[in-house]
């Protein structure tokens, strides 16, 4: 009997990898975090210092309260806003600046200093200038926010473009190709693995850079950061615990995203990344 080929060898793999083995790991980590939440909750605190951790029901209650659900929301889909346009301007931004380095040695060490430079520079020592010269809204947040993700799209995408072979290159300037042909054909595409690798990281800095935008932009649209400052000062614990949690849970999904979108784009040809 003949060995299966790899698709079909794939092919069965594929339900087990959605099985019980699959999720069984991560699942029982969550019934042990939330074990552990509870346990801490009701035995290991005093009554009178509760409000430090409140039980998993009593946080989740708090999305269905009319005194704190939509205005959690509503910060959410603020925040979902900054998060988003941030991440799609330092994807752009990203890229360009490491095609650029990519062309000749002497660009790559004129500039990628400053890449370096910009991930060193304490953000939160510039928010107050952010915010005087660009306001405290939308626009100020959205900087924050590039700032923080942008690194990461420029390192992993000049590493994507140097990674290709050397015998590859070889081949293309054989036939003649120029440096756009080379780029388009060759370069870009072994670059997108490490380039989906850097949206992913890029996606959950993002999120963190528009919360922190909103803590500190608060005479602006409030978002998820503002509400959590606001919490905070009221000592509503339930509601600020809820409001980590949707934050967290976006950052879940837009970092999923991506791996999905890589999956899709270039899963048939390429490994896990």
């Amino acid at each position: 009997m003949s060995a299966p080929e790899p698709n079909a060898a794939a092919s069965l793999r594929l339900p087990m990898r959605f099985g019980v083995k699959y999720w069984a790991p991560p699942l029982a980590v969550a019934v042990l975090i939330i074990g552990l939440w509870y346990f801490v909750s009701y035995i290991f605190l005093d009554p009178s210092r509760s409000y430090l951790l409140p039980p998993p029901h009593e946080v989740l209650a708090a999305y269905w309260d009319p005194a704190f659900g939509p205005d959690m929301f509503v910060a959410l889909w603020n925040t979902a806003r900054v998060a988003l346009t941030g991440l799609l301007i330092a994807i752009a931004l990203g890229v360009s600046w490491a095609i650029t380095m990519n062309q000749a040695t002497w660009v790559e060490r004129s500039l990628y200093p400053y890449a370096v430079i910009l991930q060193t520079i304490p953000i939160l020592a510039l928010v107050p200038l952010i915010g005087f010269w660009f306001g405290f809204d939308f626009t100020a947040r959205v900087i924050v926010t590039i700032l923080i993700a942008l690194f990461p799209m420029v390192s992993n995408t000049l590493f994507g473009l140097k990674s290709v072979e050397k015998g590859h290159m070889e081949l293309f300037a054989l036939q003649h190709a120029g440096a756009w042909v080379m780029l388009r054909k060759l370069q870009l595409p072994a670059a997108l693995p490490a380039m989906f690798t850097g949206m992913r990281i890029s996606a959950g800095l993002a999120v963190v850079g528009a919360i922190v935008g909103d803590f500190f932009f608060q005479r602006g649209t409030p978002g998820v950061g503002a509400l959590i400052a606001k919490f905070q000062a009221r000592l509503n614990a339930e509601p600020l615990f809820a409001s980590i949690l949707l934050a967290s849970v976006f950052g879940i999904v837009v970092f999923w995203f991506f791996g999905w979108l890589a999956k899709r784009v270039i899963g048939r040809w390429h490994g896990p990344i």
